[in-house]
């Protein structure tokens, strides 16, 4: 068993000895310039299709607790944020991207969870989730190339 402040160790130090697509199974450090995340995590591409299916599952993004978003067949839609039809008139894929990964850059009372935050720096995580972003990088970006197509 490894103790947490030496998992915290690994986790800090893994993106640096692993490669872009293995890295996108967890956390992928990022930068922000401004109001935005510029460069696509790790260098992936986003899947417009899967991330429509992130933002749309319960257990996954789960966009739509809080938010409207173009998908007839879903049920319940929430009032709580903004609705995110025309999103991508709005906003660059980088604008979204932070928005997504960590509101909370931009906005510190925001009560957006942050999707893909360093893990190693949030407070009473249950165990299975310690180290472990809500979403991956891959997954991140999905849900900003499906957003991306909501002009």
């Amino acid at each position: 068993m490894v103790c947490r402040y030496c998992q915290r160790i690994i986790i800090s130090l893994l993106p640096l000895v692993v490669s872009p697509l293995a890295a996108a199974e967890g956390f992928v450090p990022w930068q922000a310039v401004g109001d935005s995340i510029p460069q696509p995590l790790g260098g992936l591409t986003g899947d417009a299709s899967r991330g429509r299916e992130i933002a749309r599952r319960k257990d996954l993004g789960n966009c739509l607790a809080c938010h409207r978003l173009p998908i007839p067949e879903a049920g319940f839609q929430g009032t709580v944020g903004p609705p995110l039809d025309g999103i991508a008139s709005r906003l660059n894929a980088g604008q979204i991207r932070l928005r997504v990964a960590d509101e909370s850059r931009r906005i510190p009372t925001t009560v957006m969870p942050p999707f893909h935050k360093d893990p190693t720096t949030l407070n009473q995580v249950a165990d299975d989730y310690y180290g472990k972003p809500v979403l991956n990088a891959q997954q991140l970006e999905d849900v900003v190339a499906y957003l991306m197509t909501l002009q």
